[in-house]
């Protein structure tokens, strides 16, 4: 007997003998749900001996027989009904467990988020691929299948996205294609520590998404709920279906506020707050100008995050701020970092150094945050340093500024596309999709080794468009991606380490040495990052014209 656990109300199992009603009984089951028809196989035992041995256990049983691959929706409807009306937990049976396991998709489909259902059966060892549409219709057979169909597909309108389609309309200007995104506005998500820093205004980081969608190209103002790679079609919330000959995959990142105990209760309140929201960046610059005297604390998650550097790049202007206002001295700084070094590229490590001694602030390695008391003004944090037992420790604060714990989206961690760990697998040269070749995917999304940053988006965009538009002529990519990311370090108002970085730490300068040496503090990188980056930003990158990117070409054997 082979038990898989959905969750904590259901259970299920392939065929299972009389003799194992004790042992399910034993294991703390109330309750025996049998889907497979009897006579299905020749060794299979009658329903009605296993319901005797199960009443003799002490379990209720129900049988509800379901035609292996044609599952109903009144059998769904059923079963849900004898998941409301039966003790729980439930042990379900049938030859394999997948027709319990579908059963149990379907009847919940209305009463839970699809990215759930699927992650819950998936962990059971089920795919429920087969029946993704009809879970997103909240458990129904679809009858509307004729929905919109498109050359190119594009999920998510970010950074990615919006540039992907400029680059592509540019190389193919009679391509039909469609950016997926439910979101009204597009944020320059880059700007928010400068926000925080109280050098630029949320509200020239903001513009509409209408505003940007490139010409030509088709905006469905919807949320995805699922993939069919093998059908080439995408699944909308509310079931609509739209089909592609082409689909690119960027819908960004998703910052899991609610991993940490009590966070999402306190955010904007109680002096805690985060660049990594619109809404809270100008929270941070009001509590560092506030702050004459206390603890500030700045945490850093596990890896990876989009921008490793934004942890740290709050830490450096709020003391900076101190330093200029001369209430450092007052101000006890500690950088609570999860992960075990400043910087994971070893080059830009010895110039932020002197910047952390400048400001006095303590480097706390191997501390993850777990929880906030925002009226209490803790926090705690897991100690897990290597060679040791993991610990906790809870530190009072003044004010901390938070990175949030980060993760693919969710429907994007259940689907096809996602590698064991949930990221869209890509190869990471190409940056198509290792399985299904008419798939590419770039920016946060994806699992290539590369920092997660809107310079990496801007340098994989028009890789994208390129080794796509070979595609469709017949050719095999000849653009590569050397994994080129950028993190403009913020170590104080008016200067900036630049750093610039490819594949295995490998330093990318765009510019040469002489002019700015990325290993350095430098005022010239700050002017471009104040100044030039911006309007780069939204009037280069996002319209398709491809300053500064130089992609590598794909040599000839």
């Amino acid at each position: 007997m082979e038990i898989k656990t959905i969750n904590a109300s259901i259970s299920v199992s392939p065929q299972v003998s009389a003799e194992d009603m004790r042992r399910i009984a034993d294991q703390g089951f109330r309750s025996v749900i049998c889907n497979r028809p009897d006579g299905e196989g020749a060794d299979q035992p009658n329903h009605d001996e296993i319901e005797a041995a199960a009443k003799a256990a002490g379990l209720e049983f129900r049988y509800l027989p379901v035609v292996s691959g044609r599952v109903t929706d009144e059998d769904a409807e059923a079963f849900g009904q004898a998941m409301e009306e039966l003790p729980r937990p439930v042990f379900a049976y049938c030859r394999t467990g997948t027709r319990c396991a579908t059963l149990w998709s379907l009847s919940h489909a209305d009463t839970l988020p699809v990215a759930d259902i699927l992650a819950s059966t998936k962990a059971a060892g089920y795919d429920m691929a087969g029946v993704v549409r009809r879970i997103v219709n909240g458990g129904k057979t679809p009858t509307d299948r004729a929905d919109a169909s498109f050359d190119v597909v594009i999920v998510g309108g970010g950074a990615a996205g919006i540039s992907t389609a400029s680059s592509l309309k540019a190389r193919k200007p009679g391509l039909e294609i469609a950016i997926i995104d439910p979101a009204d506005i597009h944020y320059y998500q880059p700007g928010w520590t400068m926000v925080g820093g109280g050098i630029f205004e949320a509200a020239d980081t903001a513009k509409t998404m209408g505003s940007l969608i490139p010409k030509g190209v088709h905006w469905i103002k919807s949320a995805v709920a699922a993939f069919e790679p093998k059908d080439n079609a995408v699944i909308l919330d509310g079931c609509r279906v739209v089909g592609y000959k082409r689909l690119v995959v960027c819908p960004g990142i998703k910052l899991d506020w609610h991993k940490v105990e009590g966070l999402v209760d306190t955010l904007g309140k109680n002096g805690v707050t985060s660049n990594y929201r619109y809404d809270l960046a100008p929270y941070t610059w009001e509590l560092v100008q506030g702050l004459k005297e206390g603890r500030a604390l700045f945490t850093q998650p596990p890896m990876p995050i989009k921008c490793a550097g934004a942890p740290q790049k709050a830490l450096y202007l709020s003391g900076d701020h101190w330093f200029r206002n001369g209430t450092l001295k007052d101000i006890d700084i500690q950088f609570m970092n999860a992960g075990g070094v400043l910087f994971g590229v070893k080059d830009y490590v010895p110039a932020l150094e002197k910047y952390i001694e400048k400001y006095n602030a303590d480097l706390n390695f191997f501390h993850n945050l777990v929880a906030v008391d925002g009226e209490a003004k803790k926090a705690t944090f897991k100690v897990a340093k290597p060679d040791t037992d993991p610990t906790e420790v809870t530190v009072e604060f003044d004010m901390m500024h938070v990175c949030p714990p980060q993760t693919a989206p969710d429907f994007i961690r259940v689907s096809p596309l996602a590698d064991a760990a949930g990221w869209v697998d890509v190869d990471q040269a190409t940056l198509r999709h290792k399985t299904y070749e008419n798939i590419w995917s770039l920016g946060d999304v994806m699992n290539a080794p590369n920092a997660k940053t809107a310079a990496a988006a801007r340098m994989q965009a028009p890789i994208v468009a390129q080794n796509l538009a070979d595609d469709i002529d017949g050719r095999s990519p000849t653009s590569m991606y050397n994994g080129y990311g950028s993190c403009p370090l913020t170590v104080e108002r008016g200067k900036i380490v630049l750093a610039e970085f490819g594949y295995g730490g490998a330093l990318l300068p765009s510019f040469p040495k002489w002019l700015i040496d990325g290993t350095k503090p430098s005022s010239l990188s700050w002017f471009l990052k104040e100044k030039l980056l911006p309007p780069v930003y939204w009037k280069a990158m996002l319209r398709g014209r491809e300053w500064m990117v130089k992609p590598e070409k794909v040599s000839a054997s």
